[in-house]
């Protein structure tokens, strides 16, 4: 009976593990999806209040002035895209690395970023939220 146990356990937990990764995969490309489009309203819900960011160059942000950045009309944003995305669960937490690819044109030039990011998710009142974002350019 307890081996028995273990096994719905075991199961019921790896479940869950699954559900949890795709939902953080749904939310990274909404979330790209919207950051391209400048949906900033959709990807703000999402946003922890406490939401940081850290740039290529060492700069941070706060959830509000993220959003700022973010909805800046002097951008327009072409190309937005993630590759080889791992996510990878801790119970309630999620850590979510890949690769970053945009391409656009921001204040009349063009542009065409590749990083490495790491997002941290946290699961707070049974919704997923954005709680830590880096991105960083890879050695060449």
């Amino acid at each position: 009976m307890a081996v028995l146990c273990l096994a719905v356990v075991a199961t019921v937990s790896a479940r869950a593990q699954e559900s949890g990764e795709a939902a953080i995969r749904a939310l990274e490309l909404k979330m790209l999806d919207c950051y391209k489009l400048r949906q900033v309203d959709v990807f703000a819900a999402v946003l922890d209040d406490d939401f940081v960011i850290t740039f290529e160059d060492g700069s941070t942000y706060s959830k509000t002035g993220y959003l700022s950045y973010s909805a800046s009309s002097s951008t327009h944003v072409e190309l937005a895209e993630i590759g080889e995305m791992k996510v990878r669960m801790h119970g309630e937490t999620a850590v979510v690395t890949g690769v970053y690819h945009e391409k656009g044109v921001d204040a009349q030039k063009e542009y065409d970023y590749r990083d490495r990011f790491t997002d941290i998710w946290m699961k707070k009142s049974g919704k997923w939220r954005l709680v830590a974002a880096h991105y960083s350019v890879p050695k060449k």
